[in-house]
Protein backbone atom coordinates (compact mmCIF):
# COMPACT_ATOMS: atom_id res chain seq x y z
CA UNK A 1 0.00 0.00 0.00
CA UNK A 2 1.34 3.05 -1.14
CA UNK A 3 2.01 5.23 2.00
CA UNK A 4 -0.27 8.55 2.65
CA UNK A 5 2.25 11.67 3.32
CA UNK A 6 0.79 12.89 7.08
CA UNK A 7 1.49 16.73 8.73
CA UNK A 8 2.80 16.35 12.13
CA UNK A 9 2.76 18.87 14.75
CA UNK A 10 5.93 16.79 15.88
CA UNK A 11 5.49 17.28 19.30
CA UNK A 12 5.38 14.56 22.41
CA UNK A 13 2.04 14.81 23.29
CA UNK A 14 -0.74 12.04 23.16
CA UNK A 15 -2.98 14.75 22.03
CA UNK A 16 -0.65 16.10 19.41
CA UNK A 17 -0.11 12.44 17.76
CA UNK A 18 -3.68 11.88 17.75
CA UNK A 19 -4.53 14.50 15.65
CA UNK A 20 -1.59 14.01 13.53
CA UNK A 21 -3.64 10.70 12.36
CA UNK A 22 -7.52 11.98 12.73
CA UNK A 23 -6.87 15.91 12.22
CA UNK A 24 -7.22 16.49 8.88
CA UNK A 25 -10.68 17.52 7.29
CA UNK A 26 -13.00 15.24 7.06
CA UNK A 27 -11.06 12.34 8.74
CA UNK A 28 -13.25 12.20 12.24
CA UNK A 29 -16.36 12.33 9.85
CA UNK A 30 -15.32 8.99 8.32
CA UNK A 31 -15.06 7.68 11.65
CA UNK A 32 -18.28 8.75 12.36
CA UNK A 33 -19.90 6.98 9.24
CA UNK A 34 -17.59 3.96 10.13
CA UNK A 35 -19.45 4.30 14.39
CA UNK A 36 -22.81 3.35 12.24
CA UNK A 37 -21.60 0.12 11.28
CA UNK A 38 -19.22 -1.39 8.06
CA UNK A 39 -19.88 0.87 4.82
CA UNK A 40 -18.80 0.84 0.99
CA UNK A 41 -17.37 3.27 -0.35
CA UNK A 42 -20.11 4.75 -2.33
CA UNK A 43 -22.06 4.91 1.11
CA UNK A 44 -19.66 6.78 2.30
CA UNK A 45 -18.78 9.44 -0.22
CA UNK A 46 -23.30 9.85 -0.56
CA UNK A 47 -22.64 10.79 2.94
CA UNK A 48 -20.09 13.46 2.15
CA UNK A 49 -20.95 15.09 -1.58
CA UNK A 50 -18.28 17.59 -1.76
CA UNK A 51 -15.57 15.56 -0.68
CA UNK A 52 -14.37 13.92 -3.87
CA UNK A 53 -13.76 10.47 -4.16
CA UNK A 54 -9.78 11.09 -4.33
CA UNK A 55 -10.19 12.69 -0.88
CA UNK A 56 -12.23 10.37 0.29
CA UNK A 57 -9.31 7.26 -0.67
CA UNK A 58 -6.69 9.16 0.48
CA UNK A 59 -8.45 9.84 4.04
CA UNK A 60 -9.41 6.02 3.97
CA UNK A 61 -5.94 4.97 2.97
CA UNK A 62 -4.29 7.12 5.89
CA UNK A 63 -6.51 5.63 8.65
CA UNK A 64 -6.05 2.21 7.00
CA UNK A 65 -2.07 3.18 7.73
CA UNK A 66 -2.69 4.15 11.08
CA UNK A 67 -4.50 0.91 11.89
CA UNK A 68 -7.77 2.72 12.74
CA UNK A 69 -10.07 1.29 9.70
CA UNK A 70 -9.61 -1.68 7.96
CA UNK A 71 -11.12 -3.29 4.46
CA UNK A 72 -13.68 -6.78 5.11
CA UNK A 73 -15.98 -8.42 3.33
CA UNK A 74 -19.54 -8.36 4.39
CA UNK A 75 -21.17 -11.68 4.58
CA UNK A 76 -22.97 -13.73 2.61
CA UNK A 77 -25.74 -12.56 0.61
CA UNK A 78 -24.22 -9.16 0.25
CA UNK A 79 -20.67 -10.10 0.21
CA UNK A 80 -19.51 -6.84 -1.06
CA UNK A 81 -16.14 -4.75 0.20
CA UNK A 82 -16.43 -2.69 2.69
CA UNK A 83 -14.43 -0.29 5.54
CA UNK A 84 -14.68 -0.80 8.98
CA UNK A 85 -13.27 0.23 12.10
CA UNK A 86 -10.50 -1.96 13.62
CA UNK A 87 -10.69 -2.49 17.51
CA UNK A 88 -8.70 0.58 17.80
CA UNK A 89 -10.70 2.42 15.97
CA UNK A 90 -13.55 1.27 17.54
CA UNK A 91 -12.02 3.23 20.91
CA UNK A 92 -12.93 6.41 19.51
CA UNK A 93 -16.60 5.54 19.93
CA UNK A 94 -16.70 7.21 23.76
CA UNK A 95 -14.75 10.34 22.96
CA UNK A 96 -16.27 11.54 19.26
CA UNK A 97 -19.87 11.00 21.13
CA UNK A 98 -18.60 12.85 23.77
CA UNK A 99 -17.31 15.86 21.51
CA UNK A 100 -20.98 15.26 19.67
CA UNK A 101 -22.54 16.37 23.15
CA UNK A 102 -20.41 18.89 23.60
CA UNK A 103 -21.18 20.23 19.99
CA UNK A 104 -24.68 20.68 21.01
CA UNK A 105 -24.40 23.53 23.26
CA UNK A 106 -22.99 25.73 20.25
CA UNK A 107 -24.79 28.26 18.75
CA UNK A 108 -26.74 26.74 15.27
CA UNK A 109 -24.81 28.43 12.72
CA UNK A 110 -26.98 29.44 9.83
CA UNK A 111 -24.49 28.37 6.92
CA UNK A 112 -25.94 24.58 8.30
CA UNK A 113 -28.99 22.70 5.98
CA UNK A 114 -31.34 21.40 8.36
CA UNK A 115 -32.06 19.55 5.31
CA UNK A 116 -29.12 17.33 6.21
CA UNK A 117 -30.41 15.83 9.49
CA UNK A 118 -30.46 12.21 9.61
CA UNK A 119 -31.81 9.97 11.89
CA UNK A 120 -29.28 7.77 12.66
CA UNK A 121 -26.94 10.53 13.69
CA UNK A 122 -29.74 11.29 15.94
CA UNK A 123 -29.69 7.08 17.33
CA UNK A 124 -25.58 7.33 17.63
CA UNK A 125 -25.65 10.64 19.73
CA UNK A 126 -28.68 9.41 21.86
CA UNK A 127 -26.44 6.34 22.55
CA UNK A 128 -24.06 8.51 24.08
CA UNK A 129 -26.34 9.91 26.67
CA UNK A 130 -27.27 6.52 28.11
CA UNK A 131 -26.32 6.41 31.79
CA UNK A 132 -26.32 2.72 33.05
CA UNK A 133 -25.56 -0.48 31.28
CA UNK A 134 -28.20 -3.22 30.74
CA UNK A 135 -27.70 -6.34 31.63
CA UNK A 136 -25.65 -7.94 29.46
CA UNK A 137 -26.86 -11.46 29.08
CA UNK A 138 -29.51 -9.42 26.67
CA UNK A 139 -28.60 -9.76 22.91
CA UNK A 140 -31.89 -7.96 20.83
CA UNK A 141 -32.23 -5.20 18.67
CA UNK A 142 -34.50 -2.15 17.75
CA UNK A 143 -35.57 -0.94 14.63
CA UNK A 144 -36.89 2.68 13.51
CA UNK A 145 -38.26 3.33 10.20
CA UNK A 146 -38.02 6.97 9.75
CA UNK A 147 -39.53 7.61 6.22
CA UNK A 148 -37.60 6.34 4.00
CA UNK A 149 -34.71 5.95 6.27
CA UNK A 150 -34.14 2.39 8.45
CA UNK A 151 -31.66 2.18 11.45
CA UNK A 152 -31.07 -0.05 14.44
CA UNK A 153 -30.47 -0.01 18.19
CA UNK A 154 -28.51 -3.18 18.56
CA UNK A 155 -27.50 -3.88 22.51
CA UNK A 156 -23.91 -5.40 23.25
CA UNK A 157 -22.72 -5.75 26.70
CA UNK A 158 -25.32 -4.05 28.06
CA UNK A 159 -25.26 -0.98 26.46
CA UNK A 160 -27.20 0.32 22.53
CA UNK A 161 -24.89 0.92 19.84
CA UNK A 162 -26.96 3.04 16.51
CA UNK A 163 -25.96 0.90 13.08
CA UNK A 164 -27.22 2.69 9.94
CA UNK A 165 -29.80 -0.04 7.82
CA UNK A 166 -32.70 -2.63 9.24
CA UNK A 167 -32.00 -4.80 11.86
CA UNK A 168 -30.28 -7.91 10.45
CA UNK A 169 -32.34 -10.13 12.88
CA UNK A 170 -35.95 -10.06 14.05
CA UNK A 171 -36.11 -6.67 16.22
CA UNK A 172 -37.92 -7.10 19.62
CA UNK A 173 -39.08 -3.37 18.61
CA UNK A 174 -40.17 -2.00 15.72
CA UNK A 175 -41.79 1.78 15.04
CA UNK A 176 -42.05 4.03 11.91
CA UNK A 177 -42.75 7.24 12.50
CA UNK A 178 -41.22 11.11 10.45
CA UNK A 179 -38.01 12.15 11.10
CA UNK A 180 -39.56 15.69 13.34
CA UNK A 181 -41.47 13.09 15.78
CA UNK A 182 -38.46 11.13 16.39
CA UNK A 183 -36.10 14.59 17.36
CA UNK A 184 -39.01 15.48 19.01
CA UNK A 185 -38.90 12.43 21.28
CA UNK A 186 -34.65 11.91 21.80
CA UNK A 187 -35.14 15.34 22.91
CA UNK A 188 -38.49 15.26 25.12
CA UNK A 189 -40.66 17.68 23.64
CA UNK A 190 -43.06 15.10 23.61
CA UNK A 191 -43.35 11.00 24.93
CA UNK A 192 -43.52 8.05 23.54
CA UNK A 193 -47.18 7.38 24.71
CA UNK A 194 -47.96 11.48 23.18
CA UNK A 195 -46.12 10.51 19.96
CA UNK A 196 -48.46 7.15 19.95
CA UNK A 197 -51.78 8.97 21.28
CA UNK A 198 -51.36 11.86 18.44
CA UNK A 199 -50.72 9.04 15.44
CA UNK A 200 -47.18 10.10 15.01
CA UNK A 201 -45.54 7.15 15.84
CA UNK A 202 -47.09 3.37 15.41
CA UNK A 203 -45.84 0.43 16.89
CA UNK A 204 -45.09 -2.29 14.06
CA UNK A 205 -43.72 -5.25 16.24
CA UNK A 206 -43.51 -5.15 19.81
CA UNK A 207 -44.99 -3.10 22.86
CA UNK A 208 -45.53 0.16 24.46
CA UNK A 209 -43.61 -0.65 27.17
CA UNK A 210 -40.42 -2.01 25.29
CA UNK A 211 -40.39 1.62 23.58
CA UNK A 212 -40.94 3.03 26.56
CA UNK A 213 -37.65 1.63 28.04
CA UNK A 214 -35.33 2.62 25.09
CA UNK A 215 -36.38 6.53 26.01
CA UNK A 216 -36.00 5.97 29.74
CA UNK A 217 -32.31 4.91 28.88
CA UNK A 218 -30.84 6.78 26.55
CA UNK A 219 -31.50 10.42 28.34
CA UNK A 220 -30.79 13.26 26.58
CA UNK A 221 -30.61 15.86 28.86
CA UNK A 222 -29.68 19.38 27.90
CA UNK A 223 -28.28 22.13 28.94
CA UNK A 224 -30.90 24.61 28.53
CA UNK A 225 -34.39 24.36 27.24
CA UNK A 226 -34.52 22.84 23.27
CA UNK A 227 -36.14 25.04 20.80
CA UNK A 228 -39.31 23.89 19.06
CA UNK A 229 -37.51 21.64 16.59
CA UNK A 230 -38.32 20.96 12.60
CA UNK A 231 -36.43 19.60 9.64
CA UNK A 232 -37.53 22.77 7.80
CA UNK A 233 -35.74 25.30 10.23
CA UNK A 234 -32.53 25.04 12.50
CA UNK A 235 -32.29 21.70 13.87
CA UNK A 236 -30.67 21.17 17.07
CA UNK A 237 -29.90 17.73 17.76
CA UNK A 238 -28.46 15.21 19.84
CA UNK A 239 -26.04 13.82 16.59
CA UNK A 240 -21.69 13.81 16.58
CA UNK A 241 -22.34 15.77 13.05
CA UNK A 242 -24.65 16.63 9.84
CA UNK A 243 -24.59 14.65 6.67
CA UNK A 244 -22.04 17.63 5.31
CA UNK A 245 -22.32 19.53 1.59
Amino acid sequence: MERVPSKTYGQMCPLARSLDILGERWTLLVVRELLLGPKRFKHLLAAFPSIGANRLSERLRGLEQAGVVRRATLPAPAAVPVYELTPLGERLRDPLLRLGLWGLDLPVDERIDPATARADLIALGLTAAQPEPLDPARCETVQFDIGDEALHLQLQDGRFLARSGPSPSAPVLRVACDLDSFIALALRVITPAQALGDGKLAILAGTPMALDEVFEVLVYAPAAEPEPLTTSASVRQPTVGSADR
